[in-house]
């Protein structure tokens, strides 16, 4: 009994000096009005490495900074009219709705949505679609080599550059370092604005003139000259090339995969809500 007595008699007397012992806070390094900021809020905001006199001057300007947006937003819910902060709040509201139901819906998505579009369906889309993809300038393919105009070995590269041996094509790729610029893939479609960076001499005014299905030259100026083949144009407003807008259609497809499964996965979340009966409509 005696010893039960004294158990009770410590635990009172803990009790007691844990109840006048001053609670541990937290220290604030700047106060406006009932509103603190504490030394933990400031970790991070100084990269390493930043000498003193700067980490001084970032800290204070952070704390200026936090300041001055409590002062003004104390003095906005003081001078602004109730309407008004209802209005704003309501728009907080739906924008914290908006934010987490677009991120939670781009994880579905992600985690969900099939990325991979074969030629097959590129081909079927584009067949079905080709009217809505015409060119909104001029598409060439050519190829083209920029060389010394006294270049040892000009005959060599101009015979082969015509032709369309395989052999040949390789011969050039090997000597490509002596060239000042060159493409030779023209089976890829560029842009007519590429052409008149790489080509110079080729101007709007007498684009006709060196930019048109077949044709062959060579051009020199004072100090160059360049090989050209032009395989084919095509002019604005025509319909696209599979090749040339493929990476659109394949956006274009896994945009709308991506919009069907939202649809699908809104739909899905309404009913098992409506079967579970947390969600109702009253009559």
């Amino acid at each position: 009994m005696i010893k039960k007595g004294l158990l009770l008699l410590f635990a009172l007397t803990a009790f007691s000096c844990n109840s006048f012992r001053e609670e541990q806070k937290p220290q604030a390094v700047a106060r406006v009005n009932d509103a603190y900021l504490y030394k933990e809020d400031l970790k991070g905001i100084v990269p390493a490495g930043t000498s003193k006199e700067d980490s001084i001057a970032i800290v204070k300007s952070y704390i200026d900074r936090w300041a001055s947006q409590k002062l003004l937003y104390n003095a906005a819910k003081v001078n602004l009219g109730k309407e008004k902060q209802a209005e704003y709040d309501e728009l907080v509201r739906q924008y914290q709705i908006d934010l987490y139901t677009k991120a939670y819906i781009e994880e579905v998505v992600k985690t969900t949505v099939d990325t991979v579009v074969t030629k097959d369906e590129l081909a079927k889309y584009y067949n079905a679609n080709k009217e809505n993809f015409r060119t909104t300038g001029t598409l060439v393919r050519l190829k083209y080599i920029r060389l010394d105009k006294d270049h040892p070995k000009f005959a060599t590269i101009r015979s082969r550059f015509g032709s369309s041996n395989k052999k040949d094509l390789k011969a050039l790729n090997d000597m490509a370092i002596q060239f000042k610029s060159y493409a030779f893939n023209d089976t890829t479609w560029v842009d007519m604005n590429q052409v008149y960076t790489k080509l110079p001499f080729i101007t709007p005014d007498n684009r006709d003139k060196y930019i048109s299905s077949g044709i062959s030259y060579q051009y020199p100026d004072s100090t160059d000259v360049y090989l050209v083949k032009v395989a084919r144009v095509i002019d604005r407003n025509q319909v696209s090339p599979f090749e040339y807008i493929r990476p659109t259609l394949e956006q274009l497809i896994i945009n709308n995969r991506k919009l069907e499964l939202i649809k699908k996965f809104e739909k899905e979340i309404t009913d098992d809500a409506i079967k579970d009966k947390k969600y109702e409509i009253y009559k």
